[in-house]
């Protein structure tokens, strides 16, 4: 059976937790990495359209993204039609937007969680399923 594929961005905030995640999920998924792999300042923009591209033609089966507070990758994701992006800052954020969302980009917010922490919110996240049903309506309502 062969791997999923994760299309993973960070800024420079994020570059020690977007390590650690590939480091500890390596041998469960492939990772397409377009984040810096640096500490000195950058656009996250530059970062997040080529994982939301990534996902939306179906190259890679998820995103993940990482920046300071998350909010602003995650804005920026959500620009694109075919991404639903969340922010999660603990688990059952994390459950919830995949369960009611269908969230298909977790944005992880790395100045506010430990790296740990991190993982357990991403685990969540890959742990629960989309729930359907009377969230369905409220997803196909969410592109412009």
């Amino acid at each position: 059976m062969s791997k999923q594929t994760i299309a993973i961005g960070n800024d420079h905030a994020g570059t020690d937790l977007k390590e650690r995640i590939i480091k500890d999920y390596s041998n469960e998924f492939e990772f397409i990495n377009h984040g810096t792999n640096g500490s000195d300042s950058v656009d996250y923009p530059d970062y997040v359209h080529p994982v939301a591209k990534d996902v939306e033609s179906g190259k890679a089966n998820f995103g993940i993204l990482i920046c300071g507070s998350a909010n602003g990758v995650c804005m920026t994701a959500n620009k694109h039609q075919g991404i639903r992006a969340g922010l999660a800052w603990n688990k059952e954020v994390a459950a919830l937007i995949k369960q009611h969302n269908n969230a298909n980009i977790i944005c992880l917010p790395a100045r506010f969680l430990e790296e740990d922490e991190a993982l357990e919110v991403f685990q969540t996240y890959l742990d629960e399923e989309y729930e359907g049903g009377r969230h369905q309506r409220r997803v196909d309502k969410i592109p412009c």
